[in-house]
């Protein structure tokens, strides 16, 4: 049986940032040959896995994000607001380094175990 354990670990995002998400390109010479291309589809497949293990979002949303052709802003790529991020799973929170530190102090506080506890 393989199972995944995800560390406790949290990403936020301010509300006002953007993430661009595009695909994976070479520039200068290319070789055209086949090779080439499964080289950039295995390159593209390992960017997706790690993304997706480890994040919230689903893979085919991701590829959806990653692949637009509609939403690309100069051909660099699609870009996410930080809400959308968070809706789309990239993305724990949304907030800046004050919500962190609350979201750091619930845990530390939730993870304590009676060797950690005051004896009164």
């Amino acid at each position: 049986m393989v199972f995944r354990l995800r560390l406790s670990r949290l990403l936020f995002i301010a509300p006002t940032a953007t993430m661009t998400i595009h695909p994976i390109r070479l520039n200068g010479l290319v070789i055209g040959v086949p090779q080439t291309f499964e080289y950039m589809d295995k390159m593209q497949d390992r960017v997706i896995d790690f993304v997706v293990q480890h994040s919230n979002i689903e893979e085919e949303k991701f590829k959806e994000l990653m692949f637009a052709k509609g939403n690309l802003t100069r051909d660099i790529g699609t870009n996410v607001i930080g809400t959308d991020a968070v809706d789309y799973g990239l993305i724990d929170g949304v907030g800046g380094v004050g919500q962190a530190m609350v979201k750091l102090n619930e845990m530390i506080k939730d993870n304590q175990g009676p060797e950690n506890q005051v004896m009164q």
